[in-house]
């Protein structure tokens, strides 16, 4: 199964698409988009559904995965993201593929083995269950593996144990 993490943002948005077959994954490309803050935001928006669709349609992933929106303390970030991330689940409903959404404490427990687990944490074993020479970045990248590993596990039921 080819699985597409994202991690939404206005600034940048991670992505990661991992082949994932018997209980093993393996990379297939990841990255971020970037879009400049001196862009209306309604084109920032468009740029990124843009590079996202662009990215479906070479990729072919079977679905998305995506963390689900937490309530941050800076409502205009909180509202700036919730739109980043409608355009991954528009650019997710036009392809036709499946959409899966995860908390932050499934994702810390799929990929690290427990919820409290911190940044650090989590990209080092997106490192080694991915057989990457070293970790992601910008940091939005490994959140998007990250992502992409729990919907995985989740599908082979191993996300039972969350």
């Amino acid at each position: 199964m080819r699985i597409l993490g994202v991690d939404p943002g206005i600034a940048i948005t991670g992505y990661g698409i991992v082949e994932f077959n018997g209980n093993k994954f393996y990379p297939v490309t990841y990255g971020c988009f970037r879009s400049a803050a001196d862009k209306p935001l309604y084109l920032r928006l468009y740029q990124l559904f843009n590079e996202l669709d662009g990215l479906i349609v070479k990729y072919q992933p079977q679905c998305l995965a995506v963390e689900e929106l937490f309530f941050n303390r800076n409502v205009r970030t909180a509202m700036v993201v919730g739109q980043a991330r409608g355009i991954v689940l528009l650019a997710a409903a036009r392809a036709g593929i499946e959409v899966y959404e995860y908390t932050p404490l499934q994702v810390k427990q799929a990929v690290a083995g427990h919820g409290r687990a911190e940044k650090k944490q989590i990209q080092y074993m997106v490192r080694v269950i991915l057989n990457l020479a070293e970790i992601p970045r910008p940091d939005d990248v490994a959140d998007a593996l990250a992502v992409a590993v729990c919907h995985g596990n989740n599908c082979s039921g191993l996300g039972a144990l969350l």
